[in-house]
Formats: C-alpha cells, structure tokens, sequence
C-alpha cells in the first residue's frame, strides 16, 4: 500500500539486468523507451579519483555491488572507513548511437560523472581531504550521446561529511523524457506531501490556539510542520532543486533535526490522546533524549551526528515496539473511536519503520527486489504521516459530529422535560402570577423612583450635566486606574467669562438659558464616551480627560473654546466679545504614589485664573 502511494518514489521498472565485472550489456533493449537502473558489479577504485583517460592507470580495488556504501567493503583485510574518496567505473552497450539520459540520485557527498571521457555532472567539490572539498546533494537528470557498442561511465566520489559514503539509490538510464517525467511527478509527490502536512500543521496549530488545555492539536501540528520540511530535503529534495546552492551542513542538521525532535513530539501526542496507556516520566525521558541529541546536532559537526544516528535509530525502534504495544492494548481494551488510532498508528510505525530502514546501512542488494525498491522509498514516513494526519482529523470530525448529536438529543430531552413541567406547576403558576405581578408593579415602580433620586443625586437640574458628586466619586477611580496603567489624566477648568450671576445675562431665565446651551454644547463636542462633563459650580465646568496627554488636552481644549464662540450668544456687557465666551486652564498628570488627584485640580484652577488674568477667552495649560 505506502509502495504505490509512494508512487514516484519507487522504482517503475520490471527490468532485473545486473553489471558483471564492471560491464552491461543493453543492446537488446529499446533504450530511449525503457528506464533501467544501472545496478551489478562496478569497477572500484578505492582513495583514487581517476579521470576517464587514467583508469588503466589505476588500481582495481576490485567489484564492488551498485548502488550501495562502500562502507561495507574491505581491501587487504581493512575496512573501508566512511570517509575517504573512489572512482567507479562502468561499461555498457547500446545497439545504436542516440540521446539517452541518466537519472542521477543523491550521491554522498559530492561526485564528478563522465560519459565517453565528457564531464556531464557534478555536484559539489570533490577533494582527497574534508578541507578541500564542498558537499552538496542535487538529484538531477542529464542527457548524452550514447555511442552504438561501447559506453563507459566513470563516477568520482568524495565523502567526509557522512558516516557513510558511496550511493545508496540506482542511477537510472533511459529516454530523457520518460526520467524528466519521474523526476518532476516526484517533486509534484513531495510538494504535495509537504503543502498538505503543512496545512495539516497550521490547522491542529490554530486548534490549539483557540483550545491551549487541549495540548494533542499542538504536538501534532509541530510535528506535521516537521515532516513537512523535511520531505523538501528528502527524495528528490525540492530545495536543492530551487536552490542548487544550499549549504549542505545547515541542510543536514535541519534534516536530521526534524527526525530527532519528531520522536518525542509524536509519543507526546499520543499521551494527549491517550493519557491513560502512556506513562508522563517516561515520555519525559524521550523528550530529553531528543533534545539532547538535537543540541549534538545543532553545535557537533556533521560527521559526528551521523555516526551516532544508528544508536538513535535503535532508540527509534524501540519507541516503535514501545508504541505498537500500547496501541493493542487499545485495541484490546475498545476504547471509543480507537479504530482511527490504531489505524493511523500503524500506518504511522509502518512509514517510520521503512524510514530507519533506508536511513540505515543495512539494505543491501541481497534484499529482493521489491523489498529494496519499498525501503529506497524516501517519502515513507512522509506518506505514513500524511495517513495518519488525514485519519486523525477525521476522528475529529467523527468526535465533533458526535458532541453535536449529543447536544442536539440533549436540548429535546430537556425540551420535552420543560413541556411536562409545564404542565405540573400550571395550576401553581396560576395562582402565583396576579401576586407576582403586583410585586413586579411595585418593584418596577420602586426602581423607577430609585432612579430618578440616583439621578436627581448625581446631576446637576439646570444642565443635566453630571454634579460635583459623581466627579468625586469618578476622579478617584480614573486616578488609580491611569496610575496601575501608567497613563496620563489631564483636566480642563472652564469658567464663563463675565458672568459673575445670572443676572448679567439680562436675567435669570436668560442666564440659565446660557448656562444650558454652553453645558450641551460642551457635551455634545467631546469624541470619547469615557470623557467627562461635570458643572463644578455656578458658572464653572469641569471636562475630566481620563488617559490623555497634553497635546490632546491642548487640542480639545481649544476646540471647546472655538465651539462656545461659535454659538454667538449675545454678552453687550462683555469686554472681551460681544458674545459670551469662556477661559479654560488645562492640567495634565502622570498619577504616581507622591500626589493625588486633588493635584490636578488645583493645577488647572491656577491655569484658568491666569487665563482671565491675561484676557479671558484664551486656553492656558499648567504643568506645576
């Protein structure tokens, strides 16, 4: 099943035709046709990088099995280390000249390929010591000239950076159109592996934002994330496909980083779900082992990690065992909806164990075929998780569904119990109603009355502005709350100029007419609900600014004056207009522990004396 949904992964060829001593006969075959991995007996030359026109000059270090690592081999009783270099060297046949192309894996870590003596690929910088040389993984396809008899292929290889060196897939040969298909459906494979784990990770990670008691969608989505970045790296690695010069160690430790902190991340989850099979200390003791090999990654170089990567590996199958066990034990106990769990669970350790597989030096072309192809399959744990993604939310939507069936059976139910009890407290409710509405009447008239004396006590009659009491009460608490929040409060005195009482205004009826039209005026100018008007006394206001600076104050303040002008209420016997105007002082504090509020009154009174002092119908501003 994960074989064909691999797909583009795998090998798509039938065609079993093995090199012998270093030569391959494909004259029968429809070459331009047909795809055929280039695997048998390769020449090996080992700590030799030997150009095409040197290899008789060469040594033989003998046939060694393609593709596979060379770690496996010894010469003179020694085995070969994982660094080092070689030169491979292969014949093959064709019955006619014609372009060909071959299909060129991730080779560890950098190579030189030559066709009849050309140079038709490389990647990265080959060199006999790890100074000297640049690693770089770039899966590509390349055309040649295929010439009719013989061919020979000579592969350069370099590797200091990975436990392991040598090539571990097949270069594939074929027509050019048939290997640029398989290349670019597996780029199309793996994008859409990592753009739907990715949306699947952005998804759970939203769930949990909106849910943080719920820590499954969390681990989850950061695990989804991690696969996901890690199937550009893998395969036919995307990102090396878009940027051919990725620096190979930052790559690497990104790679290799997703699969060590993807351990703890996935058992975390399934304690999430499943608190009840999974011990908290000991998924602690996971998680810091995933760290800890994480931070090895991050500061060690590369070819230490990758020789301690099997020990982790090991750890990884043990997790795996560790994780099937608990997963029969909710089979064997029929937790709810454990179907999907243990489905998607076994997808997930299927994928993961075919992972550790291919990551390992343990396959080898004594494998069957089949068995090869499957396990040379980078994008396993990627499907596996894509699987396990698509099931898990599917129980979400199942447990969803489901809640709101419960809730929709629970609101009939309680319907149905409501009618009924409507029924048996009919006759009660009966009796009770007339009294209930005669209480309700007085209680209604009770609030109104209290209401209206609440009101009477906090508003001024004439203005219906509030009164000096309400600011009492209000200027304390705007006080403390600007002072917690660190805010400024600033305040705005204002007194009318030239209207000592109401008989300066050709009486009192036109005296408190004028009172009116400034206290609306005054109200109706303000921008913020929070602002406050209160009539202070006689013909003095108060505008309360809760969290406002002086600019703004200064601003307001001055739009207030220009709004009293503009009503143009006739003042004959003003010497500053001939219609009434008003001084306002303005005082803006920064609330701290030293002062209280009564500060900023007094602040604002000095301000407005000055400014009657100096002229009236001006705006002054006080800050000490």
């Amino acid at each position: 099943m994960f074989f064909l949904l691999g797909g583009c992964s795998a090998q798509p060829t039938a065609i079993e035709k093995k090199a012998e001593n270093g030569r391959l006969d494909l004259k029968s075959f429809n070459l331009e046709n047909e795809i055929i991995p280039l695997d048998g007996d390769w020449a090996f030359y080992w700590n030799q990088l030997l150009e095409p026109a040197d290899i008789d000059q060469g040594t033989l270090s003998g046939y060694v099995s393609f593709p596979s690592s060379w770690n496996k081999y010894e010469i003179d009783s020694q085995k070969i280390p994982g660094s080092g270099y070689a030169t491979y060297q292969l014949t093959f046949t064709a019955s006619e000249n014609q372009i060909l192309a071959l299909k060129i894996p991730k080779v560890r870590t950098a190579y030189k390929l030559f066709v009849n003596g050309n140079l038709v690929a490389t990647a990265g910088t080959l060199g006999t010591t790890r100074e000297a040389m640049v690693p770089q993984y770039l899966p590509q396809v390349i055309a040649f000239e295929a010439l009719s008899g013989d061919n020979e292929m000579v592969l350069q290889m370099a590797n200091f950076y990975m436990s392991s060196g040598g090539l571990l897939n097949s270069i594939l040969l074929g027509g050019e159109t048939q290997l640029l298909a398989l290349r670019y459906n597996g780029l199309a494979y793996e994008l859409f592996l990592c753009g739907a784990l990715m949306m699947m990770g952005v998804y759970h990670l939203a769930l949990f934002l909106f849910r943080k008691k719920d820590r499954a969608p969390l681990y989850f989505g950061l695990f989804c994330i991690l696969v996901a970045i890690r199937t550009l790296l893998i395969g036919e690695s995307f990102l090396y496909f878009a940027w051919p010069d990725l620096d190979f160690v930052i790559s690497r430790k990104i790679q290799t980083l997703t699969y060590y902190l993807g351990v703890p991340l996935i058992l975390m989850f399934s304690r999430a779900i499943l608190p009840n099979y999974f011990h908290p200390r000991f998924i602690k003791i996971v998680l810091i082992i995933g760290i800890a090999y994480a931070t090895v990654v991050i500061f060690a170089p590369t070819y230490i990690y990758t020789a301690i990567n099997p020990l982790y590996q090991i750890w990884s199958l043990f997790l795996i065992v560790y994780l099937f066990a608990m997963l029969l034990k909710v089979a064997h106990h029929r937790e709810n909806n454990s179907g999907l769990i243990i489905l998607g669970g076994l997808a997930l350790i299927a994928t993961a164990f075919m992972d550790i597989i291919t990551l390992s030096p343990w396959i080898n072309d004594s494998w069957p075929t089949l068995l090869r192809t499957i396990f040379q399959g980078d994008a396993n744990s990627s499907t596996g998780q894509l699987l396990f993604a698509t099931l898990y939310s599917l129980l979400l939507a199942k447990t969803f569904t489901e809640s709101l069936e419960h809730r929709t059976v629970m609101a009939e139910k309680l319907t149905e119990m409501n009618d009924h009890l409507d029924e048996l407290v009919a006759k009660r409710t009966g009796e009770l109603t007339a009294a209930n509405h005669k209480v309700e009447q007085q209680n209604f008239e009770l609030e109104l009355i209290n209401h209206e004396l609440q009101r009477l006590s906090l508003r001024d009659p004439l203005t219906e502005l509030w009164n000096r009491r309400k600011y009492d009460e209000t200027i304390g608490l705007e006080w403390k709350h600007c002072l917690r929040q660190q805010r400024p409060i600033s305040l705005l005195f204002i007194d009318v100029d030239y209207f000592k009482n109401y008989n300066d205004l050709y009486g009192h009826v036109a005296g408190d007419a004028t009172l009116i039209k400034i206290g609306n005026t005054l109200r109706t100018a303000l921008s913020r609900p929070t602002d406050m008007v209160v009539r202070y006394g006689g013909e003095e206001f108060i505008v309360l600014l809760a969290e406002t600076g002086k600019e703004k104050a200064i601003l307001n303040a001055n739009r207030l004056l220009k709004k009293i002008e503009a009503l143009a209420i006739p003042h004959e016997e003003s010497q500053v207009n001939n219609c009434v105007t008003i001084s306002i002082g303005v005082a803006t504090l920064l609330p701290s522990l030293d002062c209280g509020p009564e500060e900023l009154v007094k602040l604002a009174d000095k301000a407005l004396y000055q400014a009657k002092s100096e002229g009236r119908n001006q705006v002054v501003y006080r800050d000490e």
